[in-house]
């Protein structure tokens, strides 16, 4: 049985998404982080742990 070998998992739109995503979510964390140290409400606390999950995950290449 020949197995069918891809070189690349996901498509290159995904891709593409994935690097400009990459590129920007660190400066939507640097921006969230004086955001919340101002005025610390509920929604900015929740969208920067949202923010940081998804630098964190980004970075450990976990999606």
């Amino acid at each position: 049985m020949k197995r069918n070998f891809q070189k690349f998992k996901y498509q290159p739109w995904f891709r593409t998404c994935r690097r400009v995503c990459a590129q920007l979510i660190i400066p939507f964390v640097i921006f969230q982080f004086i955001r919340t140290l101002i005025i610390p409400t509920f929604l900015d606390i929740l969208l920067l742990m949202v923010f940081v999950a998804i630098a964190v995950s980004l970075y450990f290449e976990i999606v």
